[in-house]
């Protein structure tokens, strides 16, 4: 058996096993307080990089129920001796339970450790170390407790510190780019704050790491827990229950310091309480925009001049050639896979996020464009340039689904070209017309322009729907109700002969029918409607009628 002297090694930042970092002194800086100068390691160096947080002493042989994680354990031996568990085998449960080191004094109830413990000692990496005989134990735990505690407030005077020049920050009207600027500096680290959606909302620090950062594996941001991945250092920042997003550290000299992850979770606090801030004055300003922007489509904010003006002072330019589109959320469908727990599954958060994808592409694309949230719909004004339009709605609907928490879809209705503000009220009434169709004839997540809806767009400017029920109910008479099921197959027989111009054979084939069938089907439809296989008004009135039936709920 032979042994080496230990010198202490530097402090370093160490992970226990959830990879969260922890307070206390590496096993290697433990052996080098003055009480333990003549100790030796015997075993396992490699984990010298092991956390002490606590001392215990073993003093009956049932020790491991009362063994904690990141603990140094101290014996005479006495509970070993005659013991009827192999020595190897409890280096290995202690190894199991997280034990820091075993500090063993031989000589009085244990003349020499046995090779079996050295053995497991070195191939778990558990610290085995021998005990001078002239050590004792009070005298171990006083100082190694006295350093731990020394530098546990150290690092809680330096994270006050921090904390103090941070909240200062804030007191002073700084934002989130003031705060990495102030974290990188005290910290000596490169710094990125990503908002929820991992968008980078400001960055501090040596280009390459800010770099390093940007490239780091979002999924590994996922957790909710300050802890450490590789050099890189992750704090969330979380306010009122709700994930705002992350701050990434990363050191380019090395391993961060232990002190680095408590004073990124105090930066953390502090960015929490910028976002809110931030938050609640933007909630406002938006509410007063999108106030201002319903007054203008309801046709009350005043004149062309008075609304341009206005505008203006939003960042809004209507004193151009502009078309309004109108986006709303689509019906979340049964089948559809249900979404994590979280905000994900929350409407207002949905919603949310659908006005944040808006902003962000006409930020991109249309700067002078108006966007603003209502109850149930999102509204731009969007200026008409070649492409522009449609370049937006795609744009938008590329953010909205690089969110994976939401799983949803939304339609979107673009309205026809117009002029002037005075113009803008038939223009949003035409998206709203325009999104209902769309979705009505093309499903969810359909993008449709209020030119293309054809006679759709005839039907839809109908002012008075009871108008149109009445002319439903006069032309198809009994099939106009869904409540008798023989009713709404006749419907279906209807539609698809009108569909391929009365083609007997095709219709049949559609409808999986056999052609005597069909022939049968369609005497009855002549008896009950007329004869419209000869009559081209009659078959027009139905194809209107049928057209309606579709637009049902618009």
């Amino acid at each position: 058996m032979t042994s080496t002297p230990v010198e202490p090694g530097p402090p370093a930042l160490r992970l226990a096993s959830t990879g969260t970092l922890t307070h206390g002194l590496p096993v290697g800086d433990v052996l080098g307080v003055s009480t333990l100068a003549r100790a030796r390691l015997i075993a396992g160096r490699s984990g010298l990089g092991r956390v002490v947080q606590r001392l215990n002493v073993m003093d009956v042989p049932d020790i491991l129920s009362w063994v904690k994680p990141n603990e140094l354990l101290l014996t005479t031996g006495y509970p070993l001796r005659g013991s009827d568990q192999p020595l190897g085998d409890l280096v290995t449960d202690l190894d199991r339970r997280g034990l820091a080191a075993l500090a063993v004094k031989p000589g009085r109830y244990l003349d020499a450790i046995p090779a079996e413990m050295v053995e497991r000692a070195d191939r778990h990496g558990l610290p085995l170390i021998l005990l001078p005989d002239d050590v004792g134990f009070d005298d171990i735990l006083n100082q190694v407790l006295t350093d731990i505690l020394n530098r546990q407030a150290a690092v809680l005077a330096r994270t006050e510190e921090v904390h103090r020049a941070l909240v200062q920050i804030v007191l002073c009207g700084g934002g989130v780019r003031e705060l990495a600027d102030e974290v990188a500096s005290l910290l000596d680290v490169a710094v990125v704050v990503f908002d929820g959606d991992r968008r980078p909302l400001a960055e501090a620090g040596p280009a390459e790491a800010v770099a390093a950062i940007r490239a780091f594996d979002a999924s590994r941001t996922a957790d909710l827990a300050p802890h450490a991945a590789g050099r890189h250092l992750v704090v969330p920042v979380v306010a009122g229950g709700f994930d705002h997003g992350r701050i990434i550290a990363l050191s380019p000299h090395g391993e961060p310091r232990e002190t680095d992850l408590g004073i990124l979770e105090r930066a953390a606090t502090v960015a929490a309480l910028v976002v809110t801030k931030q938050q609640a004055v933007a909630a406002v300003e938006s509410k007063y925009r999108a106030d201002f922007l319903r007054d203008v489509l309801a046709g009350r904010a005043g004149g062309d001049d008075r609304i341009v003006a206005h505008c203006a002072g939003f960042g809004w330019d209507l004193d151009r050639p502009v078309a309004v589109l109108v986006a709303e959320l689509d019906a979340r469908r049964p089948d559809a896979p249900k979404p994590p727990p979280g905000r994900g599954a929350d409407e207002r958060f949905a919603q949310e996020r659908l006005a944040a994808a808006w902003g962000a592409a006409a930020r991109l694309h249309d700067p002078g464009a108006a966007v603003a949230s209502f109850a149930h719909e999102i509204v731009a004004v969007v200026g008409d340039a070649p492409g522009a339009v449609e370049a937006l709605a795609r744009e938008a609907a590329a953010l909205f689904a690089e969110n994976p928490a939401i799983r949803r879809t939304f339609s979107t209705g673009i309205s026809r070209t117009v002029t002037g503000p005075a113009a803008l009220p038939g223009a949003y009434e035409q998206a709203v017309k325009a999104v209902r169709v769309g979705r009505q004839l093309h499903g969810d997540g359909a993008r449709e322009h209020f030119d293309r809806l054809g006679v759709y767009r005839l039907l839809s400017l109908v002012s008075d729907p009871a108008e149109l029920h009445a002319f439903v109910a006069e032309t198809l008479g009994g099939l106009a109700g869904d409540a008798e099921p023989e009713a709404v197959d006749l419907r279906r027989t209807l539609q698809v002969l009108l569909e391929t111009n009365l083609n007997v054979a095709e219709t049949a084939r559609r409808l999986h029918f056999h052609y005597n069938t069909l022939r049968y089907r369609i005497g009855k439809l002549e008896r009950m409607l007329g004869p419209f296989t000869q009559d081209a008004h009659l078959r027009l009135n139905l194809t209107l009628a049928l057209h309606v039936l579709r637009m049902r709920g618009i």
